[in-house]
């Protein structure tokens, strides 16, 4: 998103965390996905509400008459908020609608005690991703409908994860927007981590860190960045030894392998 698109969405999410004590919380991401779900197949009701050109009283009566009573006051109020905002594109919208069902789904989590548990297991499932070109295949075909590739990652998933990882990842798989699965994935990452103001650093080692060095990496990077610092780590044998660290789009890198192409660059310089 840019310009007014990214102002409106950073002022929803606002405006959903004042309402994290409200009555059914509980149940919104639920419902906003299913309101994203309707907005994703009807062009012209997300043009319309998209089109600030349109009279207030014109896209909020739409609203009320189209979702109200289907949902809950508060799922209503939420997308009635969404509305009010000015969007670059009517895709922008939708894209707000489904972004406030993670946080809202990532807010009960923190609530219940499940937010760490949620944040492992969604970069878990990053990683078979990369790992599996079956599944990547699999929810990446055209050809396969939004249900059938969101029943792939439930059955996948029963069983297995908190309720926060299955509602986030069995609507995501299926609105791709024309984005990457692992981009995807990587966004909802660090959307539940900023839900405590938290930094995600993806750690490659080539054997699993102790809790003495995760906790030793950790800090250091915590006074590097000035915030917290949560480690998502995956054993990479192809790093040799050392660590390599990303976050966000900085990456240090301190492994053998690196510094091995580095010396043969010089070499053959």
């Amino acid at each position: 998103m840019i310009g007014s698109s990214r102002e409106s969405l950073a002022a929803c999410q606002e405006g959903l965390d004042a309402r994290r004590q409200a009555a059914g919380f509980a149940q919104l991401s639920g419902e906003l996905f299913a309101v994203a779900g309707v907005l994703n197949s009807e062009g012209q009701l997300r043009n319309t509400l998209a089109d600030s050109g349109q009279p207030r009283s014109v896209r909020e009566g739409l609203v009320r008459q189209l979702f109200g009573g289907k949902v809950s006051d508060l799922a209503v109020d939420i997308v009635l908020m969404v509305v009010h905002r000015r969007w670059a594109h009517d895709s922008d919208l939708v894209l707000a609608v489904e972004q406030l069902g993670d946080q809202a789904a990532f807010t009960v989590a923190e609530a219940d005690g499940t937010l760490d548990a949620t944040e492992e297991e969604i970069f878990r499932f990053g990683r078979a991703l990369d790992s599996s070109s079956a599944l990547q295949m699999a929810l990446t075909d055209p050809a396969q409908t939004p249900q059938t590739k969101s029943a792939i990652v439930r059955d996948l998933l029963q069983g297995r994860s908190t309720e926060a990882t299955r509602q986030v990842l069995e609507y995501s798989v299926g609105h791709l927007h024309g984005r990457r699965i692992d981009a995807v994935v990587d966004d909802l990452c660090a959307l539940a981590a900023k839900q405590r103001e938290r930094v995600v650093a993806e750690v490659r080692v080539a054997v699993p860190l102790d809790e003495t060095q995760e906790r030793r990496l950790a800090d250091a990077l915590t006074r590097l960045k000035g915030r917290t610092v949560r480690l998502n780590v995956a054993v990479d044998p192809n790093v040799l030894g050392g660590v390599h660290v990303r976050i966000g789009d900085e990456v240090i890198d301190g492994t053998i392998a690196s510094r091995m192409e580095q010396a043969r660059r010089a070499l053959l310089g």
